[in-house]
């Protein structure tokens, strides 16, 4: 009895050559797409494994409360240099951004752009620092390197720079600053220390010196001769008074009270004081000044002020009133007189202003505030009540929580 043959399957019939080869393709794609992913997934959990573990003090919500916080920092990149944190100075942008005033803030936030610590640990490219160094980390830790403003050595003009606290990297992680036990920051934004300063008192000078010292430099107002006004004696103002002071200026210090007088004469050398609110004072003193630094963060106006500058003088705004300021534009034209903005400063120029303090030994005025202090010294900040800078000593009293 003979068997019958089976009959091939029609599909079989119908596979050619290029239908095993498709096949085949499809097979070897699908095992690329699996083991892509799963190498991705090997990746993350080893970059998770890699990361520190980090300790520090974060706001959670709008209230601005600020509590004990763990989270981690990347591993030390080859062009990272990682720090121990001795001491973060408290700026009034922290608290801006504690309680979301502007609008943008992300929580958990980790203030502190006002970072002063010693190197711990570099990367395997890090050249310009070394293990033991004192260092500092100001209001920026990245941006694209590439843009006009970054060629420029304006970093912290860049569309995509990258702040120190609350800012995101290019992962979309967010970063957290100064108030808090170590950090990592890539080598081209780290400031060196002089050794002769104070480390606690130095600390401010990374947000607030950069701050007055840059529109000094940038607007040709750090000669000698050049007589300058500043307009407030606050956390930037008192600064302001020695850097200008330092480059060799006349300063004068414009303010709504006597009540400072004796301070800014007499301690901080200022040459001249005024009283805004006095019509003679302010009469007496009218076209006197080649250029003015406002550090004024309230409503104020801006007319008196104006008034105050010779011909071709500048009125530079650094403090961030939230709410607009009424600007008469007769006084300008009339006087070929600009007004402009400034926003700390570049990189190159904040290790240009670290030396000159180094130099002139020029530090901030601070009251020292351990860490469990921070929530008070907000509160105090809020009522301007400091002289005139608080500076957490992070490394210690800040303590990881249970």
């Amino acid at each position: 009895m003979t068997k019958k043959k089976k009959k091939a399957s029609p599909i079989l019939n119908r596979v050619t050559p290029l239908h095993y080869s498709y096949i085949s393709q499809l097979l070897i794609s699908s095992l690329k797409e699996q083991f892509s992913a799963l190498f991705s997934y090997c990746l993350s959990i080893m970059g998770e494994v890699l990361k520190k573990e980090a300790y520090g003090l974060a706001v959670k919500d709008e209230s601005g409360v600020i509590s004990p916080f763990r989270f981690s920092r990347r591993e030390t990149g080859e062009n990272d240099v990682r720090l121990k944190v001795l001491f973060c100075g408290i700026c009034h942008t922290d608290l801006s951004m504690a309680i979301n005033e502007w609008g943008f803030t992300s929580y958990p936030l980790v203030p502190g752009h006002e970072i002063v610590g010693v190197v711990t640990e570099v990367g395997a490219k890090v050249t310009k620092f070394n293990a033991g160094d004192k260092v500092g980390v100001g209001y920026m830790v990245s941006s694209c390197g590439s843009c006009e403003t970054c060629i420029d050595d304006q970093e912290n003009y860049c569309p995509k720079m990258i702040l120190t606290s609350g800012g995101k990297y290019y992962d979309d992680t967010i970063t957290y600053g100064g108030y808090s036990d170590h950090m990592v920051c890539e080598e081209d934004y780290i400031i060196r220390i002089p050794e002769n300063l104070p480390l606690d008192a130095t600390a401010p000078l990374l947000c607030a010196g950069t701050t007055v010292y840059s529109p000094m430099k940038y607007h040709g107002l750090d000669k000698p001769g050049m007589h300058i006004g500043v307009v407030g004696l606050g956390g930037l103002g008192h600064v302001a008074v020695k850097f200008a002071k330092a480059m060799g200026t006349k300063v004068t210090v414009i303010s709504t009270s006597d009540r400072k007088r004796d301070e800014a004469l007499t301690r901080l050398g200022a040459d001249l004081f005024l009283v805004s609110r006095d019509p003679e004072q302010m009469k007496d003193a009218m076209g006197t000044m080649d250029g003015i630094i406002d550090t004024v963060s309230a409503p104020h106006p801006v007319l008196p002020i104006l008034d105050l500058l010779k011909y071709k003088g500048k009125l530079i705004m650094v403090g961030a009133p939230d709410k607009p300021l009424e600007l008469p534009v007769l006084p300008l034209i009339f006087g070929k007189k600009m007004v402009v903005g400034s926003m700390v400063g570049g990189i190159k120029e904040t290790q240009e202003m670290m030396d000159l303090a180094g130099k002139h030994n020029i530090t901030a005025d601070i009251e020292l505030i351990s860490a469990d202090y921070v929530n008070t010294a907000m509160k105090r900040l809020e009522k301007a009540d400091v002289r005139y800078r608080f500076v957490i000593d992070v490394a210690n009293t800040l303590k990881p929580s249970p």
